[in-house]
C-alpha cells in the first residue's frame, strides 16, 4: 500500500471550526504555516507575507478558494486545532515510513517553550519528544497537560511509538517499572538513567558495584571501556563498567540484563570535575556499546532542542495560546525532519532554510521529495 502524503494527513483532521467561520481551508492553512517554517518565518505576519508574495506557487497543490488567509486567521485556526490530534497526525505520517529508516534508538526527553507560559511543572507549555538519533527524525510528541510532568506525558508517548526492535533511552524522569514494561511489550529494549527519584533502585544499583568492586570483579560478568578526548581546551576521560545480570535489585523492574556505571573526569581551563551516573538496561551488549548509546542520548538535545532555539527560535517565541504554540512546535519538528531527510546539499539547516526562503523550486523539491506533496 501506497504511502499517504503528509498533505493527505492534513486533509483528514477534523476542522474545529464551525461551518460559517470556514473561509479558508484547514490543510491550506497548515500547509502555508510549513513552507513559512521551512523559510524561517517566526511570526503569523512572516506566514501571511511569505505566502502573498508566493501565491501563485502555492496554488500549484493548495486550492485557497478565497486567497491568502490572513495573520490573524493563521492564529486562529492554530489555536482551535486541538494539539493532541494534530501531533497524531503527525505521528501516523511518520510511523508510515518509520520501519524503513531502520531505527536503532529513540531518545525521549522534555523541552518548554519559555515564551509560552502555562500551569505545567515548568511554569511554560512542555512538550516530550521522541527522537531517532541516527536517522535525526522526530518520530512523535506529547504536551504535558496542567499541573502535571513529564513522567505523565512519557506513557502517553510510548504507546503511540512503533519500538519493536528499537533501544529506548529516557533520562531519570521516566525511570519507572511501568515505563520499562511498556517498552518490553511493545518490542523493544529500555536504557534508563538512574537517580534519586528512584531511591531503593539507585541504592541497589549502587551497592551491585560496591560488592563487585570488593570482590575485585570476580566471579561477576562485566566489561569495561574507556575513552580519553582532548580539544578546545577540554581534557575529558570516561569509564565505563557494565555489570551483566545483577543481583539484588528490586523485583519490580522487567527484565534487566545489566546495570552500568559511567564515571567522567572532566578538566576544562585547570578545573576538575568528576561525575558517576548509573543506567538500567534491558539490552545484552558490552561497555563499550552502551557507552555509546548512553551519550547518543543527548543527539536529543543537541540535535533537536538546540536548532528549535538557535535556528527557528522556538524559546523566544511568544505565544499566549498553549494550543498553538504546542501545534507550532509539532510544525517546527516537521520541518527539521524535512530538512535532515535532504541529502542534496551539504548545507546545515539553517543553510537550507535560507536557500528555501530564496528558492521556491528547492522549497517544493524539499516538499515533493519527502512525501509532503
Amino acid at each position: 500500500m501506497a504511502r499517504k502524503t503528509l498533505f493527505e494527513h492534513f486533509a483528514e483532521i477534523p476542522d474545529p471550526r464551525v461551518e460559517r467561520t470556514r473561509k479558508h481551508l484547514l490543510v491550506d492553512v497548515l500547509m502555508i504555516v510549513l513552507c513559512g517554517i521551512l523559510c524561517r518565518a517566526e511570526t503569523y505576519e512572516d506566514f501571511e507575507d511569505i505566502a502573498t508574495e508566493r501565491e501563485a506557487w502555492f496554488r500549484q497543490f493548495l486550492e485557497l478558494p478565497n486567497g491568502i488567509p490572513s495573520h490573524d486567521t493563521i492564529y486562529r485556526v492554530l489555536c482551535r486545532l486541538d494539539r493532541k490530534v494534530f501531533a497524531g497526525c503527525f505521528g501516523r505520517w511518520v510511523a508510515e515510513w518509520s520501519e524503513t529508516l531502520g531505527i536503532k534508538q529513540i531518545a525521549i526527553d522534555g523541552k518548554s517553550i519559555r515564551g509560552a507560559k502555562s500551569n505545567t511543572f515548568s511554569g511554560c507549555v512542555h512538550l516530550v519528544s521522541a527522537w531517532a538519533t541516527e536517522a535525526g527524525v522526530t518520530l512523535g510528541q506529547e504536551a504535558v497537560e496542567d499541573k502535571s510532568s513529564e513522567a505523565t506525558a512519557i506513557p502517553a508517548l510510548l504507546e503511540a511509538l512503533h519500538l519493536k526492535g528499537a533501544l529506548v533511552t529516557i533520562d531519570a524522569a521516566g525511570t519507572t517499572p511501568d515505563n520499562c514494561r511498556q517498552i518490553r511489550e511493545k518490542g523493544g529494549d529500555y536504557l534508563l538513567a538512574i537517580k534519586d527519584n528512584q531511591p531503593t533502585l539507585h541504592k541497589a544499583v549502587k551497592q551491585v558495584f560496591a560488592d563487585a568492586c570488593d570482590a575485585d570483579f570476580a566471579d561477576v560478568p562485566y566489561s569495561q571501556h574507556e575513552t580519553i578526548e582532548d580539544g578546545h581546551g577540554r581534557h575529558e576521560e570516561r569509564y565505563v563498567t557494565v555489570i551483566e545480570s545483577p543481583k539484588g535489585l528490586p523485583d519490580k523492574w522487567p527484565d534487566v540484563a545489566a546495570v552500568v556505571q559511567v564515571n567522567r573526569e572532566r578538566e576544562v581551563d585547570g578545573t576538575n570535575t568528576s561525575t558517576t551516573h548509573y543506567y538500567l538496561t534491558s539490552l545484552k551488549a558490552d561497555a563499550k556499546t552502551l557507552g555509546q548509546l548512553v551519550r547518543r542520548h543527548w543527539a536529543i538535545e543537541n540535535e533537536l532542542h538546540w536548532v528549535l532555539d538557535v535556528t527557528f527560535g522556538e524559546d523566544a517565541h511568544r505565544t499566549a495560546d498553549k494550543n498553538a504554540a504546542a501545534n507550532l512546535s509539532t510544525i517546527r519538528r516537521t520541518a527539521i525532519t524535512l530538512l535532515k531527510q535532504d541529502t542534496t546539499t551539504k548545507r546545515s539547516l539553517r543553510g537550507k532554510a535560507l536557500r528555501a526562503f530564496l528558492n521556491a523550486d528547492y522549497l517544493l523539491k524539499l516538499l515533493q521529495g519527502n512525501t509532503v506533496i
